[in-house]
Formats: C-alpha cells, sequence, structure tokens
C-alpha cells in the first residue's frame, strides 16, 4: 500500500489538535491536514514558531485554517488552561494528535515533579486527552492518535518505581518507558471507548527512522563542545540513513485520516524493521499488548496528573 498525504480526503469542517506542530513531524501533520481543509489547532509553546508555520500554510493554500493554542505539556496547569480555552472556543473536537516528544534527556522533572519523558511524552498527552474527552466525544466519531516509537520494545513499566524516583536514571530505559506507556494508554483507551458505547478510535503510529530535530534536541549532555561533537555523528547516521519528516509523518496521517483503520491499531512505515516506508501495519511488543499491565499503568496515570477519563458512564476498571 503506497499511501501518501495526497490520499488523504477532504477535511472540511474537521477541527484536529495537533500538539508539537512547529517542527518535524508535527510540522508535516499540521500542514498536510490544513491544506485538505481541517481546521488545525496548533498546540504549542512558541508563539514565534506558530505564527512561522502559518504564514508557511497560507503561503501554499492561503484559505487554511489553522490556529494557535498556547500550552506546555510539561505543566498540568498550563494542560487544563488550554483545555479550557478549547473548549471556549469550539463545540467540538475531531482528532487530537498527540505527537510532541522529548528523547533522551538528561535526568529532568516537570514543574509537577515527573520525569520530563513520562510527564511531556505520556502523563502530559494522557492529562490533555482526559480533558478534551467532553469535546471528543460530541464529534461523531472522534479519534486520538498517540505517537509512539520502535523503541518502546526497550521499555519496561515498573509499577513501583515509573517516576525514575529509586531506580539509577537511564535515559534511554525512560525513553522506552514513556513509548511503551503510549501503546499501553491506546490499548486501554480504546477498550473504554468500547466499554463505554462511545464511537471513537484511539490508534498508536510511529515514524519509523524520520530526520528530525528530536535525535538532537535531547541528547545533548552539558557543555557546548561535547554537545557538539555528540550531534555530529547523529546528524550524519539521519542525512545517510533517514527518511524525510513528511515521509516520517505517514503512519500517524493514515491513522488520522484514513477509513479503514481499526480502533486499538498501530501503524508505522512498512519497509525493512519498520524504519522507512509507507504506512502499514506495525508490530508490538508483547508488553505492549499486555491489557492488564495497561489497565495498572491507566489508574497510575490519573492517580499522578490529577485528571480522570470521563466517558460519560461508568467503566469497569
Amino acid at each position: 500500500m503506497r499511501w501518501t498525504a495526497a490520499d488523504i480526503p477532504d477535511h472540511t469542517g474537521r477541527t484536529i489538535v495537533v500538539t508539537g506542530p512547529t517542527s518535524g513531524l508535527g510540522r508535516a501533520t499540521a500542514i498536510a491536514l490544513a491544506t485538505r481543509g481541517a481546521h488545525v489547532v496548533m498546540a504549542a509553546r512558541s508563539a514565534e514558531r506558530s505564527a512561522a508555520l502559518i504564514e508557511h500554510v497560507r503561503q501554499r493554500a492561503p484559505f487554511a485554517s489553522l490556529s494557535r493554542l498556547s500550552v506546555n505539556l510539561a505543566d498540568l496547569s498550563s494542560i487544563r488552561a488550554a483545555a479550557r480555552r478549547l473548549a471556549q472556543q469550539h463545540d467540538r473536537i475531531d482528532a487530537l494528535v498527540a505527537n510532541a516528544g522529548i528523547m533522551a534527556p538528561p535526568l529532568t522533572r516537570t514543574s509537577d515533579g515527573f520525569e520530563l519523558q513520562l510527564g511531556v511524552n505520556h502523563l502530559g498527552h494522557a492529562a490533555l486527552t482526559a480533558r478534551l474527552l467532553p469535546l471528543l466525544r460530541a464529534a461523531a466519531r472522534p479519534r486520538v492518535v498517540v505517537v509512539s516509537s520502535t523503541l518502546h520494545r526497550i521499555g519496561r513499566i515498573d509499577p513501583d518505581d515509573l517516576n525514575w524516583e529509586a531506580r539509577p536514571y537511564d535515559r534511554w530505559a525512560a525513553y522506552g518507558q514513556s513509548k511503551l506507556a503510549n501503546l499501553l494508554y491506546v490499548l486501554e483507551l480504546q477498550r473504554r471507548f468500547d466499554a463505554a458505547g462511545v464511537a471513537g478510535l484511539a490508534v498508536g503510529a510511529h515514524p519509523g527512522w524520520a530526520d528530525t530535530a528530536l535525535q538532537t534536541s535531547g541528547l545533548t549532555p552539558s557543555g557546548r563542545v561535547r554537545g557538539a561533537l555528540w550531534r555530529a555523528p547523529v546528524r550524519l547516521a539521519n542525512l545517510l540513513f533517514s527518511q524525510p519528516a513528511s515521509r516520517g509523518a505517514l503512519p500517524q496521517l493514515y491513522a488520522t485520516t484514513a477509513a479503514d483503520v481499526p480502533g486499538g491499531s498501530y501503524w508505522g512505515p512498512d519497509g525493512p524493521g519498520e524504519q522507512m516506508g509507507y504506512p502499514a501495519p506495525a508490530t508490538r511488543s508483547p508488553e505492549a499488548t499486555n491489557p492488564d499491565l495497561a489497565r495498572q499503568l491507566w489508574h497510575q496515570t490519573e492517580a499522578f496528573t490529577g485528571v480522570s477519563h470521563d466517558l460519560g458512564v461508568e467503566v469497569a476498571p
């Protein structure tokens, strides 16, 4: 299946929220959706970069509809305020693309005390999704698309130390844990959609190896010289072996727009090792399909964030 952004159907009248839209996969996703008629809400921290993207898109498509939503996924109070503003501006949201991510930084904590990768990649998106559920449920067929990674395979969920307070911190293990959490969240959200009779889809996607700033923005050790030396081989590898962000974004665009996407499915590139190619069903680790682990993580997520997912009816735990 050689599905591309040209195959996205007309999305006029649909409202789609994209997190992390100002660079990389999120930028490619926002451009593709806006130029196919969707109103794209760009959920980002930087007003300047958001304004620049809006100007760029409107040069290509003068009637494209985009707006900016200021949100910091590392701050639960910012997420709460952003969701409140969206509810004031829109009566429904047709899709949420949970795209923003951080990869392998030194140990850092969010304003709420969470390990940064867990806090942004998983907890922040879960809190945003939970707070937007009333708007999502108002849509006829809402979708929540969560961007994971092939590196979810190295992830392990430690229920007793999810927040890296007892274990020695390992940046890659923490990244893998956050990406595994993404897929477990998709699994449990779809179960709860089905149990509540909500006609919604929770879908996972990953880009394979895409040339984005993610690989170099988080990896840098402290110190300018060491940082430059660290970035150089990563950028060379991206140049030689990766696919552009516009191609890497195809699985999440497919998950967001294609008509035949099943709830709970997971999409990635169809090439060797799922590193490059066109959208196809992706493989998951055994841990990523464990329903008991998904339920346990769900309850921990709600406890950490202080936000419950209101689906209109009681759902069995």
